[in-house]
């Protein structure tokens, strides 16, 4: 595959997360040599997963590494303590 074909596809991918039913925009995706980088917060585990299977879709046969962390939006267990 060449260096057009790969920066077509990911501007291709892109275009789908922020659009479409995806609409993500907390997901930065860069090209690193001939390896493709997401990292960004997502809200839940779903949605990195969703968010992993597409990229797998889209830039098949392009190398995907991923740094997608899950945000924590749960309440303490327990209050804090102010002295």
């Amino acid at each position: 595959m060449n260096a057009d074909e790969s920066e077509y596809r990911i501007a291709r991918f892109r275009d789908r997360l922020a659009r479409e039913d995806v609409a993500e925009l907390g997901v930065r995706v860069e090209a690193r040599g001939e390896t493709v980088l997401l990292t960004g917060t997502l809200p839940t585990a779903d949605r990195r997963d969703e968010i992993l299977r597409l990229a797998d879709t889209e830039l098949a046969g392009i190398p995907i590494r991923a740094d997608l962390l899950i945000a924590c939006a749960d309440p303490p267990e327990r209050s804090e303590d102010l002295s």
